[in-house]
This record gives C-alpha cells, sequence and structure tokens, in this order.
C-alpha cells in the first residue's frame, strides 16, 4: 500500500500544471538545495578547526554541544515558519478500505525525508569524522552522531505538534517567540544553565551509549502523539463542519475618494480583514513597526547606518512583502468567475497597488519616533519609503504575475506557506538585496547624502513611470490569464 501511495504522489506531482510550467524555478531550487549542502558541509568539515582557534584552551567537542541549545532553537523556529506537515489527497481514500493509521504512517514517514531533516547531517556527519580523525574516542563519537540524527527528527516531530495546537489561532507564532525568548533570556542571565545542561546530557548520552534509549523514547513519544492527532483528524466528514461567525460590516466609504477603483478596494479590505491569512498580513504591520527596536537599540547597529536600509526597507514595506507577494493568489478560491465578469484588468491591478503604498506611507509615518535614534536613521527609512513605493511595488506586481498556487484562505493565519513557490523566494532577492548593496556601496565609497539621493532617486523614477510600468504588468498578467485560471482550478 505504500508503494501505491508513492506511485500516486508521483504522478500527481509530475502531471500538476505547476510542474510543468515551471521547470526553471524547480532547477533554481535543486540549485538552492545543492548550494546549502556544500555550505553545511564546509562547516561541519571545518568546524573543529574554528572552535580551536576560537577557543584554544577548552576541549572542542565540549564547546560544539554548549552551543547546540542555540541550533535547537533557531532550527525549531526555521521549521515553525517554513516547514509545513505534507499535504495527501485522502479524501478518495477515506471511501476504500484503507486503514487510516497506514494513511497516518506513510504522511509522517513522508515528512522524515524533508530536507531539513537531511540537511544537518552533512555538517553532523563531517563533523563526527574530523573528531575521529582528532583521536577522538570512535563508539564515544558514533553515538553522538546518532543521538544528533535522532535530534533532528525529534525536532521534526515536535514541531508539527507545536503547529497542531496553533493552527486555529491568530498570530500563533507569537507564543513560540516569546518561549524561546524566555529560554534564551533564562539561559542569558544565569537564571537557568540551559545551554550547559543540554551540553552535558548529550555529552553524557555519547559516553554512556545506553542513555540513548531516552532520546529514542522522546522522539517515540513525538511520534505517537502526532500519529494520535492525526488520525483523530481523519475523517470524510472532518471539512464540512464550519464555524459561524458574526461579520461586522465597516464603513468603508472613504475609499470612494479613489473613484473606479474603490470598489475592487472595497472588496480586498473585506478579503483581508474576513479571513484568517489576509488578516496576518496587516498584524504583522505591527512586527514591522517595532523590528528596528532589534537593531537601533545596540550601538554596533545604530551607528554603522547599513543595517537601517534593511531594516527601513523591511519595516515600511512590511506590509507590501506580505501582501503583495501572493498577489493574484488571494483571490485564487473565485479567479475563474473574476476573469469572466466585464471588468478592467488594470483597476484590478491598481487597487492592490494603491493599498501597498498607503501601507508604506502608514508605516513611515508611524515609524517617525525613531528620530530618536538620530535622524540618519529617519532620513534612510524615508528614502526606503520612497523605494518602496516606486520600485518595489511594482516589482511585487510583476512577480505576482508568475504566482501559480492556489490559497485557502481560510487556513491558520501566520506564517502559513501554502502557496509558497519559488517565485516569492527568488523575488525576495532583488527586494531586499538591491537597495541594500546599492546604498551600502555608495555610503562605503560616496558619502551617506549621495547614497540617500540615489535611493530616493531611483524610487521617483519608478513613480514618474508609474503608468507605463502598469501597461506592461497589466499586459504580462493578461498573457498569464488564461494559464493562471488553469492553475487556480486545481488543488497544489
Amino acid at each position: 500500500m505504500i508503494k501505491h501511495f508513492i506511485n500516486l504522489e508521483w504522478k500527481q506531482y509530475f502531471r500538476s500544471s505547476y510542474w510543468q510550467k515551471s521547470l526553471g524555478l524547480n532547477i533554481l531550487l535543486v540549485f538552492f538545495a545543492l548550494y546549502f549542502i556544500v555550505l553545511f558541509s564546509f562547516f561541519g568539515f571545518f568546524l573543529l578547526k574554528i572552535i580551536k582557534k576560537v577557543y584554544p584552551e577548552q576541549d572542542p567537542f565540549v564547546v560544539a554541544n554548549g552551543f547546540l541549545f542555540f541550533w535547537i532553537m533557531i532550527d525549531l523556529m526555521m521549521r515553525f515558519f517554513l516547514q509545513k506537515l505534507p499535504v495527501m489527497s485522502v479524501k478518495p481514500l477515506l471511501t476504500l478500505p484503507i486503514k487510516r493509521s497506514t494513511i497516518v504512517n506513510y504522511v509522517l514517514g513522508k515528512s522524515a525525508l524533508n530536507f531539513f531533516n537531511f540537511l544537518p547531517l552533512f555538517a553532523i556527519i563531517p563533523f563526527s569524522i574530523m573528531l575521529i580523525r582528532d583521536d577522538y574516542a570512535t563508539p564515544m563519537i558514533i553515538t553522538w552522531m546518532f543521538t544528533m540524527i535522532i535530534l533532528v527528527f525529534i525536532i521534526n516531530f515536535f514541531n508539527f505538534i507545536v503547529e497542531a495546537f496553533s493552527a486555529e489561532k491568530e498570530l500563533s507564532f507569537l507564543p513560540l517567540i516569546a518561549v524561546i525568548g524566555t529560554l534564551y533570556g533564562l539561559d542569558y542571565f544565569n537564571i537557568l544553565p540551559i545551554k550547559s545542561a543540554i551540553g552535558n546530557a548529550l555529552i553524557a548520552v555519547a559516553n554512556n551509549p545506553i542513555l540513548i534509549l531516552i532520546p529514542t523514547a522522546i522522539l517515540l513519544l513525538c511520534y505517537w502523539y502526532n500519529f494520535k492527532i492525526l488520525r483523530d483528524k481523519l475523517f470524510l466528514d472532518g471539512s464540512l463542519k464550519s464555524k459561524v461567525q458574526e461579520v461586522k460590516v465597516a464603513n468603508l466609504s472613504w475609499t470612494k475618494r479613489f473613484g473606479d477603483i474603490a470598489p475592487f478596494m472595497q472588496l480586498d479590505l473585506k478579503l483581508i480583514w474576513r479571513n484568517k491569512r489576509t488578516k496576518s498580513s496587516a498584524f504583522l504591520m505591527v512586527i514591522g513597526l517595532l523590528y528596528g527596536l532589534f537593531f537601533y537599540t545596540q550601538p554596533i547597529y545604530r551607528d554603522s547606518l547599513y543595517a537601517a536600509s534593511f531594516v527601513g526597507i523591511f519595516s515600511t514595506g512590511i506590509f507590501l512583502i506580505s501582501f503583495g507577494q501572493f498577489i493574484p493568489a488571494w483571490d485564487s478560491g473565485y479567479y475563474k468567475m473574476l476573469m469572466s465578469q466585464n471588468i478592467k484588468y488594470e483597476q484590478y491591478l491598481r487597487s492592490k497597488f494603491i493599498l501597498m503604498i498607503l501601507s508604506v506611507a502608514i508605516m513611515f509615518v508611524l515609524g517617525i519616533p525613531y528620530i530618536y535614534f538620530g535622524w540618519k536613521i529617519l532620513a534612510v527609512h524615508f528614502a526606503a519609503a520612497v523605494y518602496n513605493i516606486g520600485i518595489n511595488s511594482h516589482i511585487m506586481l510583476y512577480g505576482g504575475s508568475f504566482n501559480r498556487k492556489k490559497i485557502d484562505l481560510n487556513q491558520r493565519a501566520a506564517f502559513n506557506y501554502q502557496g509558497t513557490g519559488a517565485v516569492q523566494w527568488i523575488i525576495g532577492l532583488p527586494i531586499m538585496l538591491i537597495p541594500l548593496i546599492l546604498f551600502s556601496i555608495l555610503n562605503y565609497f560616496v558619502a551617506f547624502e549621495v547614497a540617500l539621493a540615489f535611493l530616493i532617486l531611483i524610487g521617483i523614477v519608478g513613480i514618474v513611470l508609474h503608468k507605463k510600468l502598469m501597461r506592461m504588468i497589466t499586459q504580462r498578467y493578461l498573457d498569464s490569464k488564461y494559464k493562471m485560471i488553469d492553475a487556480f482550478s486545481q488543488d497544489n
């Protein structure tokens, strides 16, 4: 039966329109995967030398285990934001004589083959080899290596448990960040020596192989709990029960001043406020507004100004990024109906463009108190806002024409990566890196004022050419119209 499942998954993946129409993007993803594999392998082979150079008077093995606390925290957060439980079309299978336990075991087994689980091995195994070559006891290092592999899978299944409890909550990432921040604070202020406790525990397991049964038992417990959660939800009528909520009608009459795009703006605002997934884009503006406090409260970042360009782009463009990257996938559920109406596509796109630039302006105004850290920081934020309005808004709209993945608006809100493809990751490079690189180069080799003026000038050029750019972007959407209708009609 497992072989049959694999065969069905293989056919579904390679017969989907997304695979056939995005072969180049899939090749690029393979390139990125190879890049990280080489990076982790390089880190694994040279970590021992790095530790010896930085901590010459300490045991490198003890030092490495002491820092595993930070790796566990970072890995858990990355998985929570990026890794989701594998999706399988189970409804057709529930009408067949197939045990639910078989389906659940297949889904959980499929999650164990995730790239997140294999990537750490390219650092763990080379580091173990280098330790053995450095005359560490081979049985001890092999036991440690298998313990680390078990730990990777514990984090994998524990992440799904965390997601299961936070799936129905708004801003579900906040409890996780709060817990991790608290643990880090307890260790940093020496209230609880968590870092040393985890390091000593792993060394104890390495010295006493019988103790490897403890992490193995924890792994089995996490697997069993995931199995229980999924099996309890695996019913044919599981998605028929709906939650009834009272709809509050907001006064959106102010949008009428935008003329013929007002109806589209009203629909977008209602969509944002009434759905979990889109509502998170609005709530993330709070995080974007406070993002600078993580940098500017530290003199090293406040004085360098290089971080200010990154913070300015991110802080003023948080809604532009989180909402804009999924245009028009937000409307994928009724995109076919929308495209059958007698409407101008340019009006449809302009409404989303206006929402994005309004968010940039609002975020800049709300961020004016950052002048407390210096007028240069506020000046950089202003330049970043102009750049976002003139350049990044158009890049976001253009990138949306490549979206081919459907989005379920009723799914969990925060950091739900359903509908995320290579387009979203690729488009992030010019959005964030180009202004950072341009500002940094000019600020270093010429002058701060020149770097500032250059960002503003580029943004103004984008604003001046807005109509021409919109015509080009609209034509791109029209050319892709039927491809998107076909893709959004499928369950990716």
